[in-house]
């Protein structure tokens, strides 16, 4: 980008917009962060910590080169999974006082798999006010390009380290027909892998997004029968902060929709569409008119 650009940018009305919202105190505002790239904080989050009092973070030295970054110096508390009663009680006195309290993880969205939720549900349960400030999510930036068609997602995180109990919770979610969302660590992306190839169906698609936003980001997809030789293949495959998807489960109306698919094109090798798709619907169950419709398409692309 050009000094020109850059200024045309800076100069645009919506860059006001953010200092003209309002920002009330007693507030507790859990503010998303970048996953990798820095520039993909919104400018609502930068407004937010500018006028904060206190940054509540699970790293102060992350989150003050971030601050700094942004040439922003201010007071911050940590606040990760060991102390976060504790600071909980802090921050809601702090808040009672009248002050605005920025809540913030090492990246993406506190409280999703990260430190945060005991904050917040202790600020609500003082009768405070709690104030999203969106921004950042792993598990949404690898459904987006993942391509995997379903309007349902299950959030599940990080999955049990040790292998019992890892298998015992795959176990539980093998027919779920929701897009399955893991997160996992670069250490232990192999023993996932392995035991995500063991508890599902090998056809079921897989997709690895590796190092989402930054320098080394890939996006892999592939059937779940070919991922670990996919994962092992390359040394740098077992670095960096994994998201996992996993397809989901078919439900009895997709197995039928892929039988009487199946139907269709063998009575198209030997029938007349209309034909075809009369004898798929007696055959199958299905609606005449959406196989006819689905015949007709088939033959189109022959």
């Amino acid at each position: 980008m050009t000094e020109t650009q850059s200024s045309q940018i800076a100069q645009l009305p919506v860059m006001g917009e953010a200092a003209q919202q309002s920002y009330p105190t007693a507030t507790l505002y859990v503010v998303a962060t970048p996953i990798g790239n820095v520039t993909d904080i919104t400018l609502r989050a930068l407004h937010v910590l500018l006028l904060a009092d206190v940054v509540a973070c699970e790293d102060t030295r992350k989150t003050g080169t971030l601050l700094t970054r942004f040439g922003l110096n201010k007071q911050m508390i940590a606040a990760h999974q060991h102390n976060e009663r504790e600071v909980a009680e802090k921050l809601v006195t702090r808040l009672r006082a009248g002050e605005r309290v920025a809540l913030v993880s090492d990246a993406g969205t506190p409280a999703v798999s990260d430190p945060g939720a005991r904050i917040v549900d202790a600020v609500r349960d003082a009768g405070l006010h709690v104030v999203p400030v969106p921004g950042s999510s792993a598990a949404i930036a690898a459904l987006s390009a993942s391509g995997l068609v379903n309007d349902r997602f299950y959030f599940v995180g990080f999955l049990p380290a040790k292998t019992k109990q890892r298998e015992s919770e795959l176990a539980t979610l093998k027919a779920v027909p929701a897009t399955l969302v893991f997160y996992e660590a670069p250490h232990r992306i192999t023993d996932c892998v392995e035991s995500l190839v063991a508890a599902f169906e090998p056809t079921r698609q897989v997709v690895f997004a590796r190092e989402l936003t930054k320098l080394f980001e890939e996006i892999h997809r592939c059937p779940l029968a070919d991922a670990l030789a996919w994962v092992k293949a390359d040394a740098n495959r077992v670095r960096g902060e994994f998201v996992v998807l996993v397809e989901g489960a078919q439900t009895e109306d997709d197995e039928g929709d892929v039988e009487a698919e199946r139907v269709l094109r063998i009575l198209l090798e030997e029938c007349s569409v209309k034909q075809a798709a009369a004898l798929a619907a007696q055959i199958t169950g299905k609606k005449k008119n959406a196989l006819y419709e689905r015949a007709l398409q088939i033959k189109g692309a022959d």
